[in-house]
């Protein structure tokens, strides 16, 4: 398994536990200080920088778990990822990392065709 895969694993772990427990603090605790989170196909965001994304998940917490389809190494710290709600719906994310910490993640929501990507509240703050 690739060090790749096992991020993205580890990213989708941290997500749908901490969607069950509604504590956002270790998921996001990944997210250098720095980074920036952005929605395509969702009115939310960008978020720019960890304390931004912590109060995204805090004021809009996503209520809904994932599970990967797909992951394609597009760089050597970055990844695309499909993936389907566990509820209905699927997305796409595309994540980057330095130095083991998510520096910039993109969610587009309902990227198959005819797919809405509803999810519930899930797509307001995604992964």
């Amino acid at each position: 398994m690739s060090e790749l895969r096992v991020l993205v694993d580890e990213h989708a772990r941290l997500f749908n536990e901490s969607v069950r427990t509604g504590d956002f603090t270790g998921f996001v605790g990944t997210f250098a200080p720095t980074a920036v989170m952005r929605f395509i196909n969702l009115p939310a965001g960008p978020y720019v920088g960890r304390d931004a994304i912590a109060d995204a998940y805090a004021d809009q917490p996503p209520d809904d778990t994932m599970s990967i389809v797909d992951v394609r190494e597009v760089g050597p710290d970055t990844a695309q990822v499909e993936f389907a709600w566990d509820r209905g719906g699927t997305g796409s994310m595309t994540v980057s990392w330095h130095d083991d910490r998510v520096i910039d993640l993109t969610i587009a929501l309902g990227n198959r065709a005819g797919d809405t990507g509803a999810a519930g509240d899930a797509q307001a703050t995604s992964t």
